[in-house]
């Protein structure tokens, strides 16, 4: 394994910006001086959807995101593998991620769906999370509801010993008393520190995923980066 510890981007659910957040902070830490590395351990709805494609642009180098694995449905990987009459092993995906984490000086895995989204035989993506031995950066939506799936996904990840730096609310606008109030609370529920990221689709260059990331860099304080676990300095 890599002397880092790598860091898990997972999200509560489908669609809540990891992909983004994965990207932003790819950028950031390779800006910093670091080989980053972002690694998609599977990806389904290919084509259209390439996570690792998307994190490469955004960070301008085609180095900087990997997949070992593609499967075309729409669905979770075992699901997918399933209705595509391919074979999906865990035991291969996770050496494939081991393989790209003793290779990468820092590492970043970007989550499939949420952590209970089925990922091959009877094992799921929080089960890779822990055997990667990784710290995870949990990402939320920002309006109503995503104080109990946030909360629900900390417990879970807490109940396999697998640390969190940190809460990132995407697409954070605070037009909403729910949103307003949500990151204050997410803090007091989970005791972790939470940061918000606006939405970036107003910004200059909306589809651009150089752009989008570094917006999610610009709205990451000082405090968040602190607390990732590795030096943005050398």
């Amino acid at each position: 394994m890599s002397a880092r510890r790598p860091l898990a981007v997972v999200g509560t659910g489908t669609g809540v910006g990891k992909t983004v957040i994965t990207a932003g902070l790819t950028r950031l830490l390779r800006e910093a001086g670091h080989d980053a590395r972002a690694i998609k351990p599977a990806q389904t709805g290919h084509p259209p959807d390439d996570d690792a494609g998307f994190v490469a642009a955004a960070c301008e180098d085609p180095d900087a995101a990997t997949c070992p694995r593609y499967l075309e449905p729409a669905l979770a990987p075992r699901v997918a593998a399933e209705v595509a009459d391919e074979t999906i092993e865990y035991e291969a995906i996770r050496a494939a991620c081991e393989r790209e984490i003793e290779s990468t000086p820092v590492p970043i895995v970007e989550g499939i769906g949420g952590l209970r989204v089925p990922l091959a035989g009877d094992r799921e993506v929080i089960d890779l999370v822990a055997d990667l031995e990784a710290v995870a950066v949990v990402v939320t939506r920002a309006g109503l509801g995503t104080l109990n799936h946030t909360a629900l996904t900390v417990d879970a990840l807490a109940a396999r010993g697998i640390d969190v730096c940190g809460i990132v609310v995407n697409e954070y606008a605070g037009e909403t008393v729910a949103e307003r109030t949500n990151p204050d609370e997410l803090e007091r529920m989970t005791g972790h520190g939470v940061e918000t990221v606006p939405p970036l689709d107003d910004r200059e260059g909306e589809n651009d995923p150089p752009e989008l990331a570094a917006g999610v860099v610009d709205a990451l304080s000082p405090a968040f980066r602190d607390r990732l676990p590795m030096e943005l300095s050398r």
